[in-house]
């Protein structure tokens, strides 16, 4: 992985797929949302999307009221496509590129949301850092929710190898700053009728 370029790789795929053809493709986020139901979230609370790409959740975000939204994705393309899609919508947005390992954020967040950027992670130390930078970018009582692969899901996604996430290791991995609420574990058919299995969890900040 020494030698892998990450960014060069998002870029790529995103200039040569369209949205809706790439696995991770939701018309309607459903599982996400309702974790923005659950929590209960004002429609003034800080959002922070990672690895959002040109996703359409922070359409439904927007949709449903919420005034302060950031997208952050690797992929300056991805972004950009979002930035397109949305119009005059997407000032009401903040963008960020940025590789989320090397993110260093300048405010914080009342609800740090990545559905399938966290298991991209494989080595140690870049996990570690994801695990810091969040507890940082979250405020006390802040809300963690991350999506990944679960051990029933794939081993790959877009030709690369990822790291498979259970409640229980997801649990371990970030117990330190923060406790967990609740975990749950889903089937997303991708565009090509292929199922992957995923766990999402959520926590909140100690």
């Amino acid at each position: 992985m020494q030698d892998f370029d990450r960014k060069s790789h998002w870029e790529t795929i995103y200039k040569t797929k369209e949205l809706k053809n790439v696995s991770w493709f939701q018309p309607t986020p459903e599982t996400s949302l309702s974790f923005f139901e659950q929590f209960e979230l004002p429609k003034t609370a800080r959002i922070i999307d990672v690895g959002g790409g040109d996703s359409l959740l922070v359409d439904h975000l927007l949709d449903r009221g919420f005034k302060d939204i950031t997208v952050l994705d690797i992929s300056a393309e991805a972004i950009d496509r979002a930035k397109q899609r949305l119009g005059d919508k997407a000032k009401h947005v903040s963008w960020i590129v940025s590789d989320i390992t090397k993110f260093q954020p300048t405010e914080t967040y009342d609800f740090w949301h990545d559905r399938a950027v966290f298991h991209f992670l494989t080595e140690d130390n870049e996990i570690s850092t994801y695990v810091e930078t969040a507890q940082k970018a979250i405020k006390q009582d802040g809300v963690l929710v991350i999506g990944t692969f679960s051990e029933q899901g794939p081993t790959k996604c877009s030709g690369i190898e990822i790291k498979q996430y259970s409640e229980t290791s997801m649990t371990e991995t970030f117990k330190t700053n923060f406790e967990k609420v609740d975990c749950v574990t889903v089937d997303h058919t991708t565009p090509s009728g292929s199922v992957q299995n995923f766990v999402f969890c959520s926590f909140k900040k100690k």
